[in-house]
């Protein structure tokens, strides 16, 4: 990488006289940048972080990005460049830097991380278009009456697009046909760039400027014909126009009650005018700093304190309990940063948490505000890219995705929930943790990175520990609440009294009957979906399994189906065992759809709702449950893991943790810090506000230790139990891992392919290397899995030389022909 170029994209004006050669990332999965030369009549065009149209191959084209520009000659040849798509670099150097950090550390290529970084409108789509080959000549006897057709209109005009193709002949399938021409050598197909992104365009309505006077305008008025419909809707519209200043089309209508053929008819009359203008399709609000609260005394120091971390370290975190008032003092910070001209980027886990904080911020900064995540459309998503880009924003909240956005100068990172696995892309690559992207993101701006969270992560609070990063502590909650009181229910005796699985204990079921008899709020965490996560035959023990999956099924009441949540595959519901014919099916444990049943049930008086991934399906649907519940409109809200993340509710007195053992028993090192964090955080939804809340936990082993640590709400102590665990079995922060996935869709392939580079890796890395081993969930949509973990010391020029022998041995498992198939894939720091 021309690292020179990078950082001052005017390098190339020295060589304008010159041949020049820019390296180019394109936006694919291919293990390295490609150079081309860049014509004379391009070079004044061509900057690093500017879109280039390349040919790749034989004649696909492509719109890479120019990473840098140098005028050392390659000692290859090189293709040219063909076009310069943008007048201005869309993204800035520190993006590029960061995209080849993200390479480099992730283990992928800055291609992939250029699919992910940048939206889909900006990656230009081509268009294939059929060319003549003049080479052919114009003799086409030997063609049939379809050919003949074809090629006698690319003779006259030469070249086609396939609907014109399709125009010609009258048909739609139209690739055999054109398959046969390539053969023939009559044409060859090239291909186009489509831009994708288009500007919205809205009608509004003026008045003609012959009519701007008000003695034209009375003359106007007082000498109205019949028209009498017409006259009401140019009444609407001069009412409008002053009390709103300008004028949609729709908005006319609406106010008016009129057609369009009635304004088709003032305007064919000259009276009014309709003019198309660009719109935004993100709301614009005014700009303002408004804040609105004031600190305690408690956050006042706590402020203190944080300003006096960042005059010594760039990183610091805020480990705040439940409802300690941490957003306020993020809010303060964000103020800070704007009075200097500076932008924030507000990172959350999900996009779920992003309604109350947005509607926080835009109350306090108004227009200042963006939100950015994967439900806008692209469109939208391109309009706030360039707001960013040139400034107009200053805040901008979202999701991880958020970390690519093009920022032109920001001072402060803020990374909430800091703790959140959601932070970490699973797939596609690049497989990258948001919350350490940031802190080497932030560092090339020299900006300042807040950390927040009630539950931190081991590895940020060990951090902390090695005087790496800054601490700051708020242990009170804000209006002196008391945290919530814990108590724990003994599942297991409840179940032997009931003879059977028990969803809510009596207990659980009189506290919710006081709480709502008492105007307040529940909210019940199950953290599994569905209504049964699977089925058995009680005769001969058969399980319904996906098909494609090595995993059972989950029962879906509202769909009537048996659903894989791997594969997202639906069957029908069985009604006779397919082994031994019978119909006695038995459903093992409750999902969210059960629980709300039960809920049903148990308190037909009552409003209930559910939120989960079925649930909550479209743009604002999370959104409106959030409101309903703030607005004390439903008294009891069942969910997963949605309604535990940083969620405000006043008036919830009462949490249930319905299955804690299930939190417990899963098969990965973490195990005890998750369940700690989601147990922690949901307790923490009780009591923000009116009085202590209270939280009721349902397990089987009442004695196990995180569940002693939650009860205290004593965090330092459980991070002391798990770091002598961790140091022990040499897991992070001691080491650092890195999970080598093998996929394939034969099994004897797969665990072959595995055994071998599992050999090898032995022989380079000795002690490190793990497996290799099949997962638990050995099959995903019909590729069997196996998995090599490797630990590795934390020292960063080593683990540098280990990622380089990985590659190595993955390219040199790729030269047998047997396993050039088999999918290889390197999570570093895998979740």
């Amino acid at each position: 990488m021309n690292k020179e170029a990078i950082d001052n994209p005017d390098l190339f004006n020295s060589s304008l006289n010159t041949t020049s050669w820019a390296e180019v990332i394109l936006p694919l999965a291919i293990p390295k940048t490609y150079t081309y030369s860049i014509p004379q009549h391009l070079q004044s065009k061509a900057r690093p972080g500017c879109r280039a149209e390349v040919v790749f191959g034989k004649n696909k084209k492509y719109a890479g990005i120019i990473k840098s520009i140098s005028a050392i000659k390659p000692a290859y040849e090189t293709k040219e460049i063909l076009n310069i798509i943008d007048e201005e670099p869309i993204i800035y150097p520190q993006q590029l830097q960061l995209w080849n950090w993200i390479s480099k550390y992730y283990m992928c290529s800055e291609g992939e991380v250029m699919a992910a970084a940048l939206p889909t409108h900006l990656k230009l789509s081509s268009e294939a278009i059929i060319v003549f080959n003049e080479e052919y000549g114009e003799d086409f006897s030997d063609l049939d009456n379809e050919e003949y057709l074809v090629a006698e209109a690319l003779l006259i005009k030469k070249e086609l697009r396939l609907p014109e193709v399709q125009q010609i002949l009258d048909v739609n399938h139209v690739y055999p046909l054109i398959k046969r021409l390539i053969e023939k050598k009559v044409c060859y197909v090239w291909e186009a760039f489509n831009e994708k992104y288009k500007q919205k365009k809205e009608n509004y309505v003026v008045l003609n400027p012959d009519f701007s006077s008000e003695e034209k305008l009375n003359e106007l008025l007082n000498n109205w014909g019949k028209a009498s419909k017409q006259l009401e809707l140019l009444l609407s519209y001069l009412h409008l126009s002053k009390t709103e200043g300008e004028v949609t089309q729709p908005a006319l209508l609406k106010k008016s009650g009129a057609s369009a053929a009635q304004l088709k008819g003032l305007t064919e009359k000259n009276i009014l005018l309709i003019e198309k203008r660009s719109v935004d399709r993100v709301e614009n609000l005014p700009q303002k700093v408004s804040i609105d609260f004031e600190l305690s005394e408690a956050q006042k120091i706590v402020l203190d304190e944080i300003d006096a971390v960042f005059k010594e370290k760039n990183v610091c975190l805020l480990h705040g309990i439940t409802s300690s008032g941490k957003t306020q003092l993020y809010i303060r910070q964000i103020e800070e940063q704007i009075k200097r001209g500076k932008q924030v980027l507000y990172l959350l886990p999900e996009i779920t948490l992003t309604a109350q904080i947005i509607r926080r911020l835009q109350k306090n900064f108004g227009g200042n505000v963006g939100i950015y995540h994967s439900k806008f459309n692209n469109n939208e998503r391109v309009e706030l890219w360039n707001k960013i880009k040139n400034g107009e924003i200053k805040i901008i909240l979202g999701a991880r995705s958020a970390l690519f956005l093009p920022f032109k100068d920001i001072g402060l990172i803020i990374v909430d929930e800091e703790h959140d696995s959601s932070y970490k892309q699973q797939d596609p690559a690049p497989r990258y943790n948001a919350r350490d992207a940031a802190i080497f993101y932030a560092s090339l701006f020299n900006a300042k990175v807040l950390l927040g969270s009630a539950t931190p992560s081991v590895e940020s609070y060990y951090n902390v520990e090695k005087n790496k990063y800054g601490l700051v502590e708020l242990n009170e909650r804000f209006g002196g609440i008391q945290l919530p009181q814990i108590e724990i229910i003994n599942i297991r005796q409840v179940a032997a009294s009931k003879k059977g699985k028990v969803i809510l204990s009596p207990q659980l079921k009189a506290a919710i009957e006081e709480a709502v008899t008492n105007n307040k709020q529940v909210i019940l965490f199950q953290n599994r979906r569905g209504y049964s996560p699977f089925l058995i035959c009680a005769t001969c023990g058969f399980i319904p399994h996906c098909e494609n999956c090595d995993v059972t099924l989950t029962l879906h009441k509202f769909s009537n189906k048996l659903h894989c949540h791997y594969c997202g595959n639906s069957y029908p519901k069985l009604t006779t065992c397919p082994a031994c014919g019978t119909v006695n099916w038995m459903e093992k444990n409750f999902g969210t759809e059960k629980l709300e049943e039960e809920l049903e049930n148990d308190f037909p008086s009552y409003k209930i709702a559910r939120m989960d991934v079925d649930s909550m399906r479209g743009k604002n649907a999370h959104d409106t449950l959030i409101k309903l519940f703030e607005q004390h409109r439903v008294d009891i809200l069942a969910g997963t893991q949605m309604v535990v993340k940083g969620l405000d509710f006043e008036n919830v007195s009462l949490v249930g943790v319905l299955d804690a053992d299930g939190l417990l028993s899963f098969a990965d090192f973490r195990v005890n810090e998750r369940a700690f964090q989601l147990m922690e955080q949901v307790s923490g939804r009780a009591g923000r506000k009116g009085g202590q809340g209270k939280v009721m936990i349902q397990a089987a082993k009442i004695n196990h230790p995180v569940l002693l640590f939650v009860q205290q709400h004593d965090f330092k102590r459980f991070f002391d139990f798990e770091i002598e665990n961790r140091n022990r079995f040499f897991y992070p922060p001691f080491s650092r891992l890195i999970k080598i996935i093998l996929k394939h869709k034969m099994k004897e392939v797969v665990t072959e392919a595995a055994d071998r580079l599992g050999d090898a890796l032995k022989k380079d890395m000795n002690d490190f290397v793990i497996g290799p081993a099949a997962p638990v969930v050995n099959r995903i949509r019909s590729l069997y899995l196996m998995d090599i973990l490797l630990k590795l010391p934390k020292d960063a020029h080593m683990l540098h030389q280990y990622k380089k022998v990985i590659a190595n041995h993955f390219n040199l498992l790729h030269t047998e022909k047997k396993f050039r198939s088999v999918t290889l894939i390197a999570d570093v720091d895998p979740m």
